[in-house]
């Protein structure tokens, strides 16, 4: 068992010398067997080895009864533990799942790597499961050998295995009785369905494993396929389907939505062949993906500007839009896409675009939501573009140029110029 160990930690690169090494012991046989596994290799493998305990409170007196063995075993050989405690309450996934975060997110406040005990039993296990609740080729990947800093160095290792080694040594381990109740779809799958299987082949649980580890690396070379496409609707659509289908997955993930199902997905492959440039659609979390043109974006709306007079001549700061303007009397006859030279007629002010302003540029006169659309600024983004103004219209408009109806030719005029600033 030991070089079984040792060459599944080699060929995945899961331990380099120096780490330190945090064992997740519950005190049941697979992390007793892993935490003296590593504690006979730690030369070998040249780490600094520690445990780490969680008390979920859940079982009453076996629950202080798993701490204290924990404490004891660690203590015999000296080895340092950690304990961490949680009074755990089930929550809308179920106890198990509670327990699980809670107990994974008091071994994100330790620092070093946090290896877990997963068998190759472990590994069938979860494959069945993702099947009887539905899955595709990342749930056939079943556990993953390193997750972040989590690793999981016994996934060829099996029961059995186990079962050896523990006798091998003379080691003791404890029962956790919640192990024993038919409550949890795993403990169904490996009291009932298991057994069954075992009794066609003995090797099942290891030719799953070796199986999900196969997968897993086909699915983490289509996820890498997947990511050249970005979110250029262009080459999505170009994608074949299953690495279309990983691409989004990810982009929803980078937008914000937690977990991704395949309804979810459908709804971002219907924006990508959608025949609207704009249009947009809602996912769980309040995140809204938008096709801007030929891009996927999470839909963030530039604020509106409030219509503000501008100091004239003088500046005038808009923090919230990070833009001052500088309005003075004109010294020459510029024309810029920032910086406009007019005659004003009455106040200048900035602000949003209104329903029916126009302007008159080189290629003629347009409304300027038209103009908007031509340069294909997303919907979301208009109303954070400025537009100067006075009480005749539109007198130009910030990255776009002055309103050729209303630049001057001859002085005396004002200059308006608009910096961005960070």
């Amino acid at each position: 068992m030991l070089n079984k160990l040792f060459l599944f930690i080699r060929k995945y690169d899961l331990i380099a010398p120096g780490d330190t090494v945090i064992c997740a012991l519950s005190g049941g046989a697979d992390s007793v067997t892993l935490l003296f596994a590593l504690y006979l290799l730690k030369e070998k493998l040249g780490i600094h080895l520690e445990a780490a305990h969680f008390n979920h409170h859940l079982r009453a007196e076996e629950s202080d009864r798993d701490e204290a063995f924990a404490r004891e075993l660690c203590s015999r050989y000296e080895i340092p533990l950690h304990i961490g405690s949680a009074q755990v309450a089930a929550g809308k996934k179920g106890l198990e799942a509670a327990a699980r975060e809670a107990r994974y997110a008091y071994f994100a406040t330790l620092s070093g790597k946090i290896a877990t005990a997963h068998t190759a039993d472990d590994n069938a296990e979860t494959v069945l499961l993702h099947m009887v609740r539905g899955t595709g080729l990342k749930g056939l990947g079943g556990i993953m050998p390193r997750n972040g800093n989590v690793i999981r160095p016994m996934l060829t290792v099996t029961r059995s295995d186990v079962e050896f080694f523990l006798n091998e040594w003379s080691l003791t381990h404890i029962h956790d009785s919640s192990n024993d109740t038919d409550a949890f779809l795993r403990n169904r799958l490996r009291h009932h369905l298991m057994p069954r299987l075992k009794e066609e082949n003995p090797k099942i649980a290891e030719n799953l494993s070796a199986m999900a580890l196969r997968l897993r690396q086909d699915e983490e070379c289509l996820a890498e396929m997947s990511l050249a496409a970005g979110n250029s609707v262009e080459k999505l659509r170009l994608l074949h389907p299953a690495l279309r289908a990983r691409a989004l997955e990810r982009l929803l993930k980078e937008y914000g939505v937690r977990e991704p199902e395949s309804d979810h997905i459908a709804l971002a492959e219907a924006l990508v062949f959608s025949d609207n440039p704009s249009a947009s659609a809602r996912f769980p979390g309040g995140v809204t993906v938008t096709r801007c043109y030929d891009r996927l974006e999470k839909l963030v709306c530039a604020p509106q500007i409030q219509e503000t007079v501008l100091q004239c001549p003088g500046v005038t700061e808009l923090p919230e839009q990070r833009l001052r303007v500088i309005c003075e009397a004109a010294q020459s006859c510029i024309q810029l896409p920032d910086t406009f030279t007019v005659r004003p007629e009455g106040d200048l002010v900035i602000r949003s675009r209104l329903s029916g302003d126009t302007i008159r540029m080189s290629c003629g006169t347009k409304s300027v939501k038209k103009l908007f659309i031509d340069r294909k600024i997303p919907a979301s983004q208009r109303p954070g573009v400025p537009i100067i103004a006075d009480d005749a219209g539109v007198v130009g408009i910030y990255g776009f140029g002055v309103n050729c109806d209303r630049e001057a030719a001859a002085l005396p005029a004002v200059t308006v110029r608009l910096e961005k600033y960070i």
